[in-house]
């Protein structure tokens, strides 16, 4: 690939300060980035000689739909000098005679008209007047029209025989954010690109090439938050960073750039998500309340969770996938993959619904913070309380719908006495409290599974995933649990299952930490069973043939099909459910 020459701008005097979006502005399709599969049409195009009459240039604000109208006019008209080149092209190593007029705007036969402004037919019948004539200088005449869904039906209608039939000498660039407001008798007559976002890893890594031009030190973090800020858009993304720039004195930080755009911590923001999953709602409270008080918005802290929301469920459904985004950091991604092994598609789908909502409750609350306040309070409950299924089986088993570690008196409160209320025995008067979440009648626990299967009913990610992750089991009976933990385990993880079995099941529990070696733990045991699946599907003669039809491809995933499960002999618990997923 030919080495760009983007030649200086002219200066009258003293240098006047060009923002980095027009001081980067690409010349040539070398330049532009995101746009591969539009670049490689027209390069084709070119260079058999097969160039359109009129482009459709649709997408985003700030993905380069002029820019590229202002290229493919200079593509149009290269010429040098020495008259080395003969015809359009694509390959323009340096600048030709009309290249630096036309990327300036400022080209005779190169006319640009924004149509947010000039919507009548009169301002169409100038352009239709001039078509007529041939060019002064270039090879073609070429007409770049910003916001052509902004001409009125009139305009419209008299640019269609024009289209439909053009002069040799002349072709059109269209350009605009709405094409659905564009007439079909238009689209009809144009070749059409959809300019797509440009995604965060080459955003991230065209940000880091410009502030190494510009001697600017900006770390990682910091470029990550600009391209996530600008989603998608190459000006959002460059006028957010010439703003840092300025806001840090000539460094780009993480932690500026947050209070600069009213942003929150990343980290805080997942121990916000934490917390809410968890039913912890005064933890929830205390975290909004720091990250609200270091300057963010409430409303985009809301904003902020629905994303990590959104991505806890790209990581459930493929983890491959989603832990490759370059715009997260590594807490987030290792604290992602525990929250989605511990947390359902329901779940999180719910929590996603109320936060959507709880957006445009804040935007709308005079008091920003307290309706916010009240969305945590929401989530936090509504993480309590079962999934629809669960309360159907439980009323199907005669248990109520109290299946969620509620306490018995906000659970009263929060029912107000009408809807499940009914279906659970009335408490008696004179009957002695309960444990917090100790259920009427505790289950005996016989299996170490059962244990995690209880976290994991009650809605603690965190316990369950250390249950999974950290404990070599050594000793398990009804009340008494022996283990050894594993290498960076929690120091309090021992007193923390003492804890939460004691609340569970109204029992007294002997939790003891010992130095033998132990089973391996749930988790080692689980993937060496992956594993093994993937080695014996990797030896079957049908999958080791599409294998090789297909280099390059690999077994991701086992997983048991719905026929094999029910056909599966019903497990001895009703209310075990086997994972057809596992």
């Amino acid at each position: 690939m030919d080495e760009p020459q983007t030649p200086a701008p002219r200066d009258s005097g003293a240098a006047a300060y060009r923002v980095l979006a027009r001081k980067y502005r690409p010349w040539s399709f070398d330049e532009l980035i995101g746009q591969e599969a539009m670049v490689r049409t027209l390069t084709n195009a070119f260079s058999s000689g097969r160039i359109a009459q009129a482009w459709m240039l649709t997408g985003v604000r700030g993905v380069g739909k002029t820019t590229t109208a202002r290229i493919l006019a200079r593509a149009l008209n290269y010429e040098l000098e020495d008259g080395s080149v003969a015809g359009p092209t694509i390959r323009m190593p340096r600048p030709g005679l009309h290249c630096a007029a036309i990327m300036e705007s400022r080209h005779i036969d190169v006319l640009e008209m924004d149509a947010a402004s000039r919507t009548g037919i009169d301002d169409v019948r100038e352009i239709l007047d001039g078509v007529r004539y041939a060019p002064a200088s270039a090879r073609y005449k070429v007409y770049i029209i910003d916001e052509v869904h902004m001409l009125s039906d009139k305009a419209f209608n008299a640019f269609l025989k024009t289209l439909e039939e053009p002069p040799p000498h002349v072709k059109f660039v269209f350009a605009t954010t709405e094409i659905r407001k564009v007439p079909v008798t238009v689209l009809s007559r144009c070749q059409r690109f959809s300019l797509r976002r440009v995604d965060a890893a080459t955003l991230v890594g065209h940000l880091g090439a410009i502030a190494a031009k510009e001697g600017i030190a900006a770390d990682e973090e910091a470029l990550a938050l600009v391209a996530r800020a600008a989603e998608g858009s190459v000006r959002d993304a460059l006028s957010i960073l010439d703003q840092a720039i300025a806001h840090g004195g000539g460094r780009v930080e993480a932690a500026a750039l947050r209070q600069m755009l009213g942003l929150s911590d990343r980290g805080r923001i997942v121990d916000l998500f934490a917390a809410v999953m968890s039913g912890d709602a005064a933890g929830a409270l205390s975290t909004f309340r720091d990250i609200f008080d270091d300057g963010a918005d409430a409303a985009a802290v809301l904003a902020d969770l629905a994303d990590y929301v959104h991505y806890v469920t790209r990581v459930k459904l493929s983890e491959a996938a989603a832990l490759a985004d370059p715009s997260v950091t590594e807490v987030e991604r290792t604290r992602a993959k525990e929250f989605a092994a511990g947390l359902s598609h329901r779940v999180l789908a719910r929590a996603w619904q109320m936060l959507l909502k709880g957006v445009a409750e804040v935007q709308a609350a005079p008091k920003p913070a307290q309706a916010a306040d009240m969305v945590l309070v929401r989530l936090a409950y509504a993480a309590e309380l079962p999934t629809p299924d669960e309360a159907l089986r439980a009323l199907a088993d005669g248990q109520g719908p109290s299946v969620a570690p509620l306490p018995a008196p906000a659970r009263a409160a929060a029912l107000g006495g009408g809807g499940f209320a009914s279906a659970a025995p009335a408490p008696r008067p004179a009957a002695a409290p309960r444990s917090e979440a100790a259920p009427a009648s505790a289950p005996r626990l016989t299996r170490f599974e059962e244990v995690v299967a209880l976290a994991d009913t009650h809605r603690d990610i965190g316990l369950k995933t250390a249950l999974e992750r950290d404990v070599h089991l050594i000793a398990f009976e009804d009340g008494k649990l022996e283990f050894r933990p594993a290498a960076g385990a929690a120091r309090g993880l021992a007193a923390e299952i003492q804890r939460k079995l004691m609340g569970w099941t109204g029992r007294r529990w002997s939790v003891v930490v010992s130095s033998e070696e132990g089973e391996e733990t749930l988790r080692a045991r689980a993937e060496a069973e992956a594993a093994s699946r993937r080695r014996g599907v990797a030896a079957h003669p049908d999958v080791q043939a599409i294998l090789e039809r297909f280099p390059g491809a690999e077994i991701v995933d086992v997983r048991v099909p719905a026929t094999a499960e029910a056909a599966a002999p019903a497990p001895e618990d009703p209310e075990e459910e086997s994972d057809a997923d596992a």
